[in-house]
């Protein structure tokens, strides 16, 4: 793995109707329909939408034989009316219904947690290795038919493993780890090798950014070990809606893409499916666009662990470094004013002094800079000698991979006070600032490093800014580099919205809780309510409630697994009826959807008296 220089990983073309992925084909984008795959009329109108908002391939729930059936009917529509996008279907629990749903579609998805494997009790089993061995055999004795099926009709295998359901089995063997999410996975794939099946994509997909990063990162080092070179399907499961939706997806699926990982991508919003589309789009355009970028000259630190980081040692500087939470920086007036709801920790006012030093921490360039309690000096990297003369037990010091190399390192040496704000002019600013963290680290410096992103964005490009802001910092807080972000940008987007952004990449990657999170499914046929509507209303009632994790799901498919990570569930159980869920024990069964969000409630406010 080259961590500094963009190349995308190489992986077999695969053939999807005649939509091809991996090998050289671009990144393809994807989304699914969310009505009931009977209702005929309803998918093809949601799927002509999915494709002309550019998406490459279409998916549907089939949980059961009619839903696979009337496949047929809504592949003929679309190739009527001119749509030649390949469709996939969705499979869960029931080998039949994905052999009928091969002959009515281009792909089809399994999942190896709930395939031949029971549905999950949470329960530990125990195998002698002989009976691991006959629940293998098992699995390929239900997958044999399947994959004659699909070799006969040219249809494509998705084997699609998802954290929130991984079965008894894997669990109590392999823990709830990425290790066991990549066995369950290759234990599908050594079967497909083996009948030299090779027309198979793979997606892990996790609500939790961490998990999804290293269990992709951890598949795809496997299959080069085991000489296999699938191509991969990326997602971030059940990321939610709204900006925290879209930036959850693109701290995850950044991550991945920054480093040449992926050939296809689904950002999974609860929206209307369309809505998907042009994000997932955004994020491929923002990291391919660096594919041929001037070579960066860097060596990976030899303790670093791309498979499984851990956060850069630095020294503790009171406020940031050592084991404090990244920090937030953003511009700043000098009155101090912010109408924001998450203040910055710090905020730089330039040459202005703020009016009132010792409230809250500024930043201000070091020649202005008052020997005040509060207020830190910002050093450019020309002014390197004047930090000698700063009796400040924080500074700030402007650095450029490479640039001044020699000093920047000797400066750093004399001053373990000071903290680096990396910055990058590169096409690939990831790459640079991991070269500079790996440095730091070779060179046994522990200086905290903030990332400083410079972004050039009109306000009605807030969106934009998110997602590029997500996916440069996705990869460089996976790999534990980043004790602070510092965002600033070239329009006029206020401050008040580069503070929020900041938070809300830190919270998606699970490394500083600031408000609710919300982890709800995209919804699909299986959903048992209307989603969005039920989503705005439990943040209605819950949005007060600081640092709490909540799941809203629409079924039981992934239900209590995905949202295992959440301290409070809310799973569709049947038509009109919800579960209430405390992490993985169901607290209340079939509860009246008219009562559900009450009930919640009532269990929170239980729980923190």
């Amino acid at each position: 793995m080259d961590l500094f220089n963009y190349h995308r990983r190489k992986s077999l073309e695969i053939h999807v109707g005649d939509c091809p992925m991996g090998g050289d084909n671009p990144i393809r984008v994807q989304s699914m329909a969310t009505r009931p795959t009977t209702d005929t009329e309803g998918c093809v109108d949601q799927a002509r939408r999915i494709i002309n908002a550019g998406g490459e391939y279409v998916r549907f729930t089939t949980q059961g034989t009619r839903e696979a059936e009337n496949l047929k009917n809504i592949h003929a529509r679309l190739r009527e009316e001119g749509f030649s996008t390949p469709l996939v279907a969705d499979v869960h629990f029931n080998p039949h219904v994905a052999e009928v749903a091969a002959l009515h579609c281009e792909k089809v998805r399994i999942n190896p947690g709930n395939y031949v494997d029971p549905a999950r009790t949470f329960k530990h089993l125990e195998y002698s290795d002989e009976e691991y061995s006959q629940e293998l055999k098992k699995i390929e004795d239900t997958l044999l038919p399947l994959l004659r099926i699909c070799r006969d009709h040219g249809t494509a295998l998705r084997i699609g493993v998802n954290h929130g359901s991984l079965s008894d089995r894997i669990m109590s063997r392999y823990g709830d780890t990425p290790e066991g999410i990549v066995e369950s996975c290759m234990e599908f794939l050594r079967i497909c090798r083996r009948e030299q099946f090779d027309n198979v994509v793979i997606s892990i997909k996790a609500s939790n950014t961490v998990v999804m990063v290293r269990s992709v990162r951890l598949l795809a080092h496997q299959m080069e070990k085991e000489g296999m070179a699938y191509p991969l399907h990326l997602g971030v499961t059940e990321a939610g809606e709204g900006e925290d939706g879209r930036i959850k997806s693109a701290v995850g699926i950044g991550a991945l893409l920054a480093d040449g990982i992926g050939d296809t991508i689904r950002v999974s919003l609860s929206e209307e499916p369309e809505c998907e589309i042009p994000v997932a789009r955004h994020l491929v355009e923002h990291i391919s666009k660096r594919a041929g970028h001037p070579v960066i000259e860097a060596h990976t630190f030899k303790g670093f662990n791309y498979l499984s980081p851990e956060r850069r040692k630095t020294n503790d500087l009171r406020v940031i470094g050592g084991s404090h939470v990244p920090v937030v920086i953003t511009p700043g007036n000098a009155d101090g004013t912010f109408n924001g709801t998450m203040r910055p920790d710090f905020m730089h006012t330039g040459k202005e002094t703020p009016l009132h030093a010792g409230s809250h921490y500024h930043i201000v360039d070091q020649k202005e800079c008052p020997p005040l309690p509060g207020i830190f000096p910002l050093f450019q990297p020309d002014e390197m000698g004047e930090i000698d003369h700063s009796e400040q037990f924080l500074k700030f010091l402007i650095v450029e991979y490479g640039k001044r190399r020699e000093e920047y390192l000797e400066c750093l040496r004399k001053h373990p006070e000071v903290v680096v704000v990396s910055v990058s002019h590169h096409p690939n600013p990831v790459g640079e600032h991991r070269a500079l963290a790996h440095e730091l680290m070779t060179q046994g410096l522990g200086n905290p490093m903030v990332i400083r992103l410079h972004l050039a964005h009109g306000k009605e490009e807030k969106e934009l800014l998110q997602l590029e802001a997500a996916a440069d910092m996705g990869p460089l807080l996976m790999d534990g580099l980043a004790d602070g972000l510092w965002l600033t940008n070239e329009g006029d987007i206020t401050n008040d919205i580069l503070a929020d952004t900041a938070f809300a990449i830190l919270q998606a990657a699970r490394l500083r809780m600031s408000k609710t999170e919300y982890i709800s499914c995209p919804g699909c046929g299986r959903t048992l309510y209307d989603l969005q509507s039920t989503i705005a209303r439990v943040k209605e009632a819950t949005q007060h409630l600081k640092g709490l994790k909540i799941g809203i799901m629409g079924c039981i498919v992934n239900g209590p697994g995905e949202m295992a990570d959440a301290d409070y569930g809310y799973v569709g159980a049947g038509p009109g009826k919800v579960s209430i869920y405390r992490r993985k024990e169901c607290i209340e069964k079939n509860i009246p959807e008219s009562q559900a969000v009450e009930k919640l409630l009532e269990l929170i406010k239980k729980d923190r008296q």
